[in-house]
């Protein structure tokens, strides 16, 4: 499905069409106007030009604290994973050279056994 979105932000107007979403995309142009509005506060910057351009950066930069938190945690996840999957190794070794010692002594009681 088509859609357009139009965009009416710091005295600029324009319209997109995009496969995406209306909701999405309306939820979208809502969260760049609020961060326009936070450039615009916290910098004092006047200039539309220069507000769009700084937004960008600082919604650039967010994404990439994220992304970064997220790829350490996704690697924390593996190691933990990795260190799961080689302690359940681990056990299941010791439970097998467990009952390989169990089974000899028994065949070495039935052969003493028979001995007999």
């Amino acid at each position: 499905m088509v859609n357009e979105l139009s965009l009416d932000i710091l005295g600029t107007s324009f319209s997109i069409t995009t496969d995406e979403d209306e909701v999405y995309l309306e939820k979208i142009l809502a969260q760049y106007k609020t961060a326009v509005t936070n450039t615009q506060n916290i910098s004092g910057i006047k200039d539309p030009l220069n507000i769009a351009i700084l937004t960008g950066f600082l919604l650039c930069d967010e994404f990439n604290k994220i992304k970064q938190k997220l790829d350490e945690e996704r690697e924390a996840n593996d190691n933990l994973q990795k260190a799961a999957d080689d302690w359940e190794e681990q056990e299941v070794e010791e439970r097998t050279v467990r009952l390989i010692a169990k089974l000899e002594h028994a065949l070495k009681l039935f052969s003493d056994d028979k001995r007999l």
